[in-house]
């Protein structure tokens, strides 16, 4: 069945115009992926290869459920977002060869394998061998023939069949809570906003604020220096984004306003916040997830994750994908990387895994999506019933949990996608149709919050990562500087003033702080970050002498050849945006 035809309501969002009788309720996938910026960052083990192990366990497999799905007929609908940065890399001609070289690279390690397992008189890891082997000689040929090496364009295609809603995010993912100027946050996400227009033909209508990290209204300064700086809604408003995403604990701990978001304002006056507020906790089920709510006096809605069914996915203990029969992730071949090994149980030592059974763990996929669909039919037909309401359930998720960590992910979602396709209770539908079919009634102020370890930032501001966040500040301001000297800059000063926005924006990725903090890949993340620093300083100094000459304009030109992202940034987006002009502070 195919989806129908677009109209614009007065949310500015598309919807469609000849839906079926409404049921109880409506659901949505919201997938968020991302990749820490990486290209021509070298392969294993911090480089392209994350993107290349996305791209073939996650990104192709999905992509090849969904136009099966639409082939099919059936009607599903899905929001997905794609970060800015993802979308610069996965349109980059080198990620792509590189692409093609890592697939042709499993297929031969595959194949030898086999030929070792055969050898060796192992049957049943030869036969994983010759899966493995097939599974990426058919994700080759499906990213050459059926979409051409053009990831991003077979997204658009989903879109533009109005099967698939995709949204954008701030340009490098960067925490956008922490940042000290608006100015900041301004270019964060007008640049991904240009981005996603230039890469979809369209301007988007949804955002998944990165990490669904939330900035409310609050004043900054003291006494006669203090100024308002507004909730990110009205960043967001600005750009004609009209729903973004949050936790659970967000939308519930909100607290109920009037047509004036005024008593939304926090105090947390002097210096920049270096700490998280406490969280506002409200009344039990004044707020619900299940339905859409205008934020502040923005003309922005937002999504709360419902808890329910996201612990079916998230929960260490309870979720699918710690299934015994399911493939095991952390144990992989010495010699090809290869997992050979289920999960067997929990508390099963990596040595004692038994051999993965792919024909096992699809019979357990189906049965998990029956489970799943028949959850959200019951939160549906509860709330409904409860209430005479049609609500929404938001599974929202990380992108690549699904067929990289979770092997058989990609498969659960077709499955459940098929199922509730054809559901008598919820409608399948995207984030944007929900909040223009039901707009929003009611108004809420968000407390600060994010979906990290405690809901707060801690998981980005540590005793160890300090030093980047003051890096970071110390850029934003010098960067407004700079753009007032320049207020009407052409030539090499244009070129060399854009190739400096783009040195801050990838400087102010969330990843660097992320990895710095988790460990996973600190030397890495603090290469990248003062690689980024240096380049940005050695750009502003030229700026800031007063004279750009053609070697400026050209070490820039060099500079842009190695990141190759938002070429066509507008630097302007940086201009200052704050009400105050008060502790301006010294150069970086």
């Amino acid at each position: 069945m195919a989806r129908g035809r677009p109209a614009v309501g007065q949310w500015g969002t598309l919807t469609w115009s000849n839906r079926l009788a409404e049921k109880q309720g409506a659901f949505t996938f919201v997938l968020h992926s991302h990749i820490p910026y990486c290209r021509g960052a070298g392969r294993w083990p911090h480089g392209e290869e994350w993107l290349h192990e996305a791209a073939a366990e996650t990104y192709v497999p999905l992509l090849s459920a969904l136009y099966d799905l639409r082939a099919e007929g059936v009607a599903f609908a899905a929001t997905i977002g794609l970060t800015p940065v993802l979308v610069e890399q996965l349109r980059d001609p080198l990620v792509n060869q590189h692409f093609a070289e890592y697939l042709d690279q499993r297929i031969r390690a595959a194949a030898s394998d086999g030929d070792r397992h055969r050898a060796a008189g192992t049957t049943e890891l030869a036969s994983l061998a010759d899966f493995y082997r097939a599974r990426y000689s058919r994700v080759l040929s499906e990213y050459e023939n059926r979409f051409r090496r053009d990831l991003v364009a077979a997204f658009r295609g989903l879109q533009d069949s109005y099967h698939v809603e995709i949204a954008t995010s701030a340009a490098t993912h960067g925490y956008l809570p922490l940042f000290e100027r608006d100015s900041t946050v301004a270019a964060q996400v007008a640049t991904g906003v240009a981005a996603y227009e230039g890469a979809f033909g369209r301007r988007p209508h949804a955002i998944w604020l990165p990490e669904c990290a939330y900035r409310p209204r609050y004043l900054a300064g003291s006494g006669e220096d203090a100024y308002e700086k507004p909730g990110l809604e009205v960043f967001l408003d600005e750009q004609g984004l009209r729903v973004f995403f949050t936790e659970t604990q967000t939308v519930e701990a909100g607290r109920a306003i009037g047509k004036s978001a005024g008593d939304a304002i926090g105090l947390y006056g002097g210096t920049p916040r270096r700490s998280p507020p406490l969280v506002v906790h409200a009344e039990p089920g004044r707020h619900t997830t299940f339905e859409a709510y205008r934020v502040g006096d923005a003309n922005v809605a937002v999504l709360g994750r419902n808890a329910h069914t996201g612990l079916q996915v998230w929960s260490a203990e309870h979720g699918y994908p710690g299934d015994h029969r399911y493939r095991e992730f952390h144990k992989k071949h010495e010699r090809s990387g290869l997992q050979y090994w289920r999960i067997t149980g929990a508390g099963v030592d990596l040595a004692d895994k038994d051999i993965y059974q792919p024909a096992e763990a699809a019979v357990q996929v189906e049965d998990h999506a029956r489970h799943f669909v028949a959850l959200v039919e019951q939160e549906i037909a509860s709330y409904y019933r409860a209430t005479g309401r049609y609500g929404i359930v938001v599974a929202a998720y990380d992108t690549e949990l699904f067929g990289h960590w979770w092997f058989e992910g990609v498969d659960w979602l077709r499955e459940v996608l098929r199922l509730l396709a054809s559901s008598e209770v919820v409608d399948l539908v995207t984030a944007s149709e929900f909040v223009e079919l039901h707009p929003p009634e009611h108004a809420v102020a968000l407390p600060e919050s994010s979906w990290g370890q405690g809901g707060d930032h801690s998981t980005w501001l540590t005793a160890g990562t300090e030093w980047m966040w003051a890096s970071i500040h110390l850029a934003e301001r010098r960067m407004e500087r700079i753009v007032a000297r320049y207020p009407h800059a052409s030539g090499a000063t244009s070129q060399v003033l854009a190739q400096a926005g783009r040195e801050l924006l990838l400087l102010e990725s969330s990843d660097w702080p992320f990895l710095a903090t988790t460990g996973q890949a600190r030397d890495y993340a603090v290469e990248r970050f003062k690689g980024h620093e240096e380049r940005f300083r050695q750009l502003a100094d030229v700026l800031e002498h007063g004279s750009v000459d053609p070697d400026a304009a050209a070490v820039a030109a060099t500079l842009f050849e190695r990141d190759r992202v938002f070429a066509a940034i507008d630097y302007q987006m940086f201009r200052n945006r704050e009400r105050s002009l008060a502790g301006a502070g010294s150069p970086a």
